[in-house]
């Protein structure tokens, strides 16, 4: 994009924005790979060196729950040295001026958005930070400290997994369908670092857009997201949401002037 271009794709995102009762945001991979968050997710469709099936299915924890615990191991290790960066500060910010009409429903499992101050957080892919006993169900948020391999529940001792939503397995139902809530009842949506083509994540553009929300997309390059965006936005999400907060701030100060 243009200067020029840019600065008025910023420009009308704060107009729709300043008049927006309701916003949700989608987020995505993108944004926590800008603090150095690894993807894992190699061209060749390797994580890690692991495939997919090996350490992100139930198939992959029945066959070798050692090697799943030593994959998510190294993920929440490097979780641990990295910080939120401009982006989810400003999503943050964002929050504040909407309150309890915000909602941030997030792909990414590090808790970076909760790091940096977002509170009305849908983790529909679950947490790194999180574990769940696989004999009581027990949720416990336990840091980013080293578990072991095979750790064990606190409350009944049986055997902990990684509170991950997995390949194959289906979203919780209760965060879930607070998500297509927010999607559905809000006047903006922003589709932030994420291309938007995962289901059933993606499926929230489509459901705001039915409602007559505006899309802004914010996203590295146009991506498959862009065809259902009005605005779109295209370099790091912190630059561009940064951006957008100063130009909203202007744009409330010559509205109230």
């Amino acid at each position: 994009m243009t200067d020029e271009e840019l600065n008025t794709a910023l420009d009308h995102a704060a107009r729709w924005l300043r008049v927006s009762k309701r916003v949700c945001v989608l987020s995505g991979a993108g944004v926590s790979a800008e603090s150095g968050v690894a993807t894992f997710r190699a061209s060749n469709g390797l994580w890690e060196g692991h495939r997919i099936e090996d350490v992100a299915s139930p198939d992959g924890w029945d066959r070798n729950p050692n090697l799943v615990w030593n994959f998510y191991n190294a993920r929440r290790a490097n979780v641990a040295t990295v910080k939120p960066n401009p982006g989810h500060h400003a999503i943050a910010e964002l929050e504040k001026r909407w309150g309890d009409r915000f909602t941030l429903v997030t792909q990414n499992v590090d808790g970076l958005h909760l790091e940096a101050g977002s509170v009305n957080v849908l983790e529909i892919h679950g947490s790194l930070r999180q574990t769940r006993c696989t004999v009581c169900g027990s949720v416990e948020n336990r840091g980013l400290d080293p578990l072991g391999e095979m750790p064990e529940c606190p409350q009944c001792h049986g055997v902990l997994r990684p509170h991950i939503v997995w390949f194959g397995e289906g979203l919780d139902d209760d965060i879930w369908s607070a998500a297509m809530v927010a999607a559905n009842g809000c006047d903006t949506l922003l589709v932030v670092g994420t291309s938007a083509v995962v289901y059933p994540a993606a499926s929230l553009v489509p459901i705001a857009r039915r409602k007559g929300a505006t899309v802004i997309e914010v996203n590295m390059t146009r991506t498959e997201a862009s065809s259902s965006a009005d605005i779109g936005l295209y370099g790091p999400s912190g630059v561009m949401l940064p951006k957008l907060l100063q130009k909203l701030g202007e744009t409330v100060a010559s509205a109230t002037g």
